[in-house]
């Protein structure tokens, strides 16, 4: 119960430090015209690469580096029966943002929005939700249910994208031909409400679309002002992507996995951008 306790009060208290993030405009990061930003691709409980990311940004010695995280949780189990630890990453991450507050951020993803809203995502003919939470009981007993809910109140603090200086859209997704209609932009600049968060709501058009054409990808940075975007979502088995000269698309969920410093102080390409995407392999 005692561990409960404890991983309970990191998620809360990461949730707060969320709230508190001075780069947060409504549910959109600003980042500064200096230093860097980290961005990742789906992360899905890979510890190693976790850890390997960690050691690269080493925050404590670079302060003006700051680190975007998503899709944490649900990993890749090797059997279906296996136990999902990726709970104990997402306490690490907590604990990270705890330790650093101003350089480590969250983004909405659809894995963590459908851990929070309870609609199952079936995945290799497992309900990962419902694994997810099985895990929590197993670990914490009788604590499971409290940790659980701390998870929710921390995955709810998550924003949903960063924007740089230099004109780069940063979030999971982005809404793809059948979301992008309904999509109202306005999602980025308030706090996000319940419905935003429903099927056929913004941030869940954001968080769930795929298979973006060229004429989605240019409405969008015309409704969004900007020149390119970086997310995940999408598997890469190479680890990156690059889909219509405008989006770049990251994983960092395997042994392949990439990850993306941005310079946030010079000016951006599409070449700028696929020069600097690093794998995390080569981390050691």
């Amino acid at each position: 119960m005692n561990d409960s306790i404890s991983a309970a009060g990191v998620f809360l208290e990461a949730a707060g430090l969320n709230h508190e993030d001075p780069l947060l405009r409504g549910s959109l990061l600003v980042f500064p015209n200096y230093g860097q930003v980290v961005m990742t691709g789906d992360i899905h409980g890979h510890r190693r690469n976790f850890e390997k990311l960690k050691r690269y940004c080493d925050l404590g010695h670079f302060g003006a580096r700051h680190v975007i995280l998503h899709e944490l949780i649900h990993e890749e189990v090797v059997s279906i029966s296996a136990k999902d630890t990726s709970h104990e990453l997402m306490l690490d991450a907590a604990r990270w943002k705890c330790e650093f507050p101003d350089q480590v951020h969250f983004l909405l993803s659809n894995h963590e929005l459908a851990q929070v809203t309870r609609n199952e995502i079936s995945k290799n003919g497992r309900m990962v939700t419902l694994a997810f939470e099985e895990s929590l009981r197993e670990t914490f007993g009788a604590g499971g249910g409290e940790v659980l809910a701390a998870i929710c109140t921390f995955i709810r603090s998550f924003p949903l994208a960063g924007r740089t200086a230099n004109r780069v859209l940063l979030s999971h997704s982005l809404p793809g031909p059948r979301e992008l209609p309904a999509f109202d932009a306005g999602v980025l600049s308030r706090v996000l409400r319940d419905d935003d968060l429903d099927d056929g709501g913004s941030a869940h058009a954001l968080v769930w679309g795929r298979y973006h054409t060229e004429g989605v990808l240019n409405t969008l940075r015309e409704l969004l002002d900007v020149d390119y975007f970086v997310c995940g979502h999408q598997p890469q088995e190479t680890g990156y992507d690059v889909l219509h000269d405008r989006m770049v698309i990251l994983a960092s969920d395997h042994n392949h996995g990439a990850f993306l410093p941005l310079d946030l102080s010079k000016p951006v390409s599409l070449d700028v951008l696929t020069k600097s995407i690093r794998p995390l392999a080569a981390i050691a």
